[in-house]
C-alpha cells in the first residue's frame, strides 16, 4: 500500500461519523475495516467479520494490508455512520448493543444479526420481541452439579420466567417473576461460551443463581433479549413518566468483579476461609465455589459517610491473612483479605466507586427492605 493510502485511510478514520471507533463496539482506534461495508473496526469485531464470510464482509488490515485507490475511496464515501442507517434501522430498546468490554457472545450475535441476518432491517425477525416464548436449555442441576437439558418458558404477560425438570410435566419446578430477576453471561465461570448466570430472589428475599448454557449463541441471546424486553414492557408500565434511556439502564447488569477472597467471620476466634466473591449491583454475595446456588451471605453496600466505608488493614486484634482489608456497612465488619496488592486495590476501588454513588430512589427502597429483612 502506498504511504499516500495509508495516509488517507487514517484522515478518513478520523472523520466525523467515523470518530476513529470501531463501528461494531465503539472501541477506540480500529485497526483493520470491512471495505465491502465500508466501517472500521477492532481486531476483535474483524474477526467475527471474517466469520461472516467474504460474501457478507470483506476486510483488511488498516496498516498491515495493501489497499487500492478504490477500497480507499469506498471507505470515504461509506464509513461508519452511513452503515449505521443502512444496517440498524429499527433497533429496539431492549436490545443490548455491545461495547468493546461486553461479553464476546453479545458481540457476535450484534454483529451476525446487523450484517448476516439483517434483524434490523426487518422487525418481523425480531422474534424476541413477542410476550412468550419457549425453548430448551442446559441447566446445572443444585445439588449434583451436571448440566441437563430443561424447557424453559418465559410468559410476559404473567411476569414468569419457568423451567421443567420432567418432560411432559404440567407444572413447573421454579417460578421466577422476571422483573425483579437478573442475568448475565458468565462464560469463563460456566465454561462455555455462551453460559449465562439468571439470579433471582427466592420467597425468603435471599438470592437464588441458576446457571444455563445454549449450544446455539443466537438462542442464548434471544433467550437473553426476550427477558429484557418483558422487563421494559413491565417498567415503561409502572413507570411512565420515567425516560426510556433510563429504564433500559434497568434491565440487566454485568458484575462489577467476581473472584476469591478469604473471609473471617465477627468473632476474634472464627477462622480465615477462602469464599467465591461476586459483586452485583450494590450488594456483594460470598460463596463456597462459583456457581454456587445460594450465597453464604450478601451484604448491601450503601453510600459513604453513612456508616459505611473501606479501608487498608485489619480492625483490632484480628490475625492477619494474605493482603488484607476491611469493609464497614451498619450492621457490621467484614475483615477480608486477597492473594495479592493488585487484586486487593482492584476490589478497593470497586468497593469505593459504588459507595461513592449516590442510591437511587430503587436502591433507597432495596436498602430499606434489607434493613427490615436483618
Amino acid at each position: 500500500m502506498s504511504g499516500g493510502n495509508h495516509r488517507r485511510l487514517l484522515d478518513i478514520r478520523l472523520k466525523p461519523g467515523n470518530d476513529n471507533r470501531c463501528a461494531d463496539c465503539n472501541a477506540e482506534e480500529p485497526e483493520w475495516a470491512s471495505y465491502s461495508i465500508g466501517v472500521f473496526l477492532c481486531a476483535t469485531c474483524c474477526g467475527i467479520h471474517r466469520s461472516l464470510g467474504t460474501h457478507i464482509s470483506k476486510t483488511k488490515g488498516i496498516k498491515l494490508d495493501n489497499w487500492d485507490d478504490e477500497q480507499v475511496a469506498a471507505m470515504d464515501e461509506l464509513g461508519n455512520a452511513s452503515a449505521a442507517k443502512k444496517y440498524l434501522v429499527s433497533v429496539p430498546p431492549c436490545y443490548r448493543r455491545p461495547d468493546k468490554n461486553t461479553p464476546a457472545v453479545l458481540k457476535e450475535q450484534w454483529i451476525k444479526a446487523k450484517y448476516e441476518r439483517l434483524e434490523f432491517q426487518n422487525p418481523e425477525r425480531q422474534l424476541y420481541l413477542m410476550d412468550e416464548k419457549s425453548g430448551y436449555l442446559m441447566k446445572r442441576g443444585r445439588d449434583d452439579g451436571k448440566f441437563l437439558s430443561r424447557r424453559f418458558e418465559l410468559r410476559g404477560r404473567e411476569n414468569l420466567l419457568m423451567y421443567y425438570t420432567k418432560e411432559g410435566a404440567k407444572s413447573p419446578k421454579a417460578k421466577l417473576p422476571v422483573d425483579k430477576l437478573n442475568c448475565c453471561f458468565v462464560p469463563s465461570k460456566i465454561g462455555n461460551l455462551n453460559g449465562m448466570q439468571i439470579s433471582y430472589p427466592d420467597q425468603r428475599g435471599h438470592t437464588r443463581n441458576i446457571y444455563v448454557f445454549s449450544s446455539d449463541g443466537k438462542d442464548i441471546v434471544d433467550w437473553y433479549m426476550a427477558i429484557r424486553n418483558v422487563k421494559l414492557t413491565r417498567l415503561r408500565i409502572g413507570l411512565p413518566h420515567v425516560e426510556e434511556s433510563e429504564l433500559v439502564q434497568r434491565l440487566t447488569s454485568d458484575f462489577i468483579l467476581e473472584g476469591w477472597l478469604y473471609k473471617t467471620g465477627p468473632d476474634l476466634k472464627d477462622a480465615w476461609k477462602r469464599r467465591w466473591f461476586t459483586f452485583d449491583r450494590r450488594k456483594l454475595l460470598y460463596f463456597d465455589e462459583p456457581l454456587g446456588a445460594y450465597a453464604k451471605g450478601e451484604i448491601f453496600l450503601g453510600e459513604a459517610g453513612n456508616d459505611c466505608s473501606v479501608y487498608h488493614g485489619l480492625p483490632n486484634g484480628r490475625t492477619s491473612c494474605g493482603v488484607p482489608f476491611t469493609l464497614r456497612v451498619p450492621a457490621r465488619e467484614y475483615p477480608l483479605a486477597a492473594e495479592c496488592e493488585e487484586e486487593r486495590e482492584q476490589w478497593m476501588v470497586a468497593i469505593k466507586t459504588v459507595l461513592a454513588t449516590p442510591l437511587s430512589l430503587q436502591e433507597q427502597a432495596e436498602a430499606r427492605a434489607w434493613t427490615c429483612r436483618r
